[in-house]
């Protein structure tokens, strides 16, 4: 095998000032997190890049699929090594340069001797190679600045390492580098995009759902449960909060007039949301609402719905259309499980004509006829907790759904 070690680029880490070697361990532990059934990676870090070694074609391969999706790279690069011979050294180039050989592109050779005990200086290297590489290919032609390709060689002190590829990484912040907040995590589309987004800004994530049996079933809560787990790809774990809501979604049905008992509803899920979050010491809330999107999401309502905490509620859709965050949720693999058609308590007792204006003195007035207060703590108390990924996913992930 010619692959020795992949070279991985921070990207946005690199801005960092006096805490940066923080960001950069917090991606070394989740690299680690992500690929634990990898065995102990041998990961060596640097101020501007990090390297894994590799030790087989399998542990590659599994890499190669997994780290496109960490969030705190930008990029990454296998890097092959040979002896310090030129002989070697225009053999492994040839190695490289064959995974382009089917399109018309423009090359360069860089050249880093950091092993400057080596008979050819930098320039040196560069002719030999690039005079070897340029007439195998029929395809290739020499372009200085900005080349499809740059063939980067680094004669070190141990061996010679190449790389041509380069991977493009997910961007973004190391997954818990900034804080932890809370998930309301309703089933649809929003809601996980929502996550992936605050993940993507190094947000470590729990997630809440709220459950009302026998009015939503349990294939509602399995597709959750799915969902929870997908975030986790993004490399860390997540729990999920089942919260039982039939109870309180019941008497606001019961109690509040059908126009406003969304926003009821909403305020009841937020004041439930905010006492999980000071348990697990999470910091904000974070929700899939977007303006306007529905009569919940207007700004009259999302003010009265806001008035019941003083915790900062996230809501990175805020500004964005349905067709942006369905692209986002099929990009992210979230979209099929989304679609999947269970209703969750969002989505029962509707109201025909739902108030998009709510008064927060009414809505307060009607609720204040009901003690939600005690229900609320029953809640939170009888809780399920689940925690995410599953060592043992079934060969179909939506069989449970349909």
């Amino acid at each position: 095998m010619i692959w020795k070690e992949i070279l991985i680029r921070y990207g946005e880490l690199s801005t960092k000032g006096r805490n940066k070697m923080d960001f950069i361990r917090r991606l070394r532990e989740n690299i680690r997190h992500a690929f634990a059934d990898l065995g102990q990676l041998h990961i060596r870090t640097e101020r501007d890049r990090m390297f894994i070694a590799i030790s087989d074609q399998a542990q590659m391969n599994v890499l190669l699929e997994g780290l496109p999706k960490i969030f705190g790279i930008q990029s990454f690069s296998p890097v092959a090594a040979c002896e310090k011979d030129m002989d070697a050294m225009k053999a492994l180039a040839i190695t490289i340069m064959d995974t382009f050989k089917e399109e018309q592109l423009t090359f360069k050779v860089e050249v880093k001797r950091t092993d400057k005990s080596f008979p050819l200086d930098s320039h040196a290297i560069q002719r030999e190679i690039g005079s070897h590489v340029l007439p195998q290919y029929q395809n290739l032609s020499v372009k200085v600045k900005k080349p499809d390709v740059e063939l980067r060689v680094e004669v070190r002190h141990d061996a010679t390492y190449m790389m041509a590829q380069v991977i493009s990484g997910a961007g973004g912040m190391p997954v818990g580098s900034n804080g932890k907040s809370l998930l309301m995590l309703s089933g649809g589309i929003d809601s996980p995009v929502a996550g992936y987004l605050m993940m993507k800004r190094g947000v470590r994530l729990e997630a809440i759902h709220f459950f009302s049996p026998p009015y939503t079933s349990q294939n509602s809560l399995e597709k959750v449960k799915v969902l929870a787990n997908e975030l986790t790809k993004f490399g860390a774990n997540v729990r999920l909060h089942v919260i039982p809501f039939t109870e309180i979604q019941v008497l606001i049905k019961d109690k509040v007039p059908s126009n406003v008992s969304m926003t009821t509803t909403r305020r009841m899920m937020l004041k439930i949301a905010d006492q999980v979050r000071e348990d697990i010491g999470a910091l904000a809330i974070v929700t899939g609402e977007s303006l306007g999107q529905v009569a919940s999401q207007t700004l009259e309502s999302l003010t009265a719905i806001n008035a019941v905490t003083n915790t900062p509620i996230l809501r990175p859709l805020i500004a964005s259309d349905k067709l942006e965050i369905i692209d986002i949720a099929k990009n992210i693999g979230t979209y099929e499980t989304s679609i999947q058609p269970f209703e969750d308590c969002c989505t029962i007792f509707t109201p025909a004509s739902p108030k998009t204006k709510p008064k927060l003195e009414k809505v307060e007035h009607y609720e204040s006829f009901s003690d939600f207060d005690e229900l609320i703590e029953r809640a939170v108390k009888n809780r399920e907790v689940h925690i995410f990924p599953k060592k043992e996913q079934p060969a179909d992930k939506f069989a449970d759904l349909l």
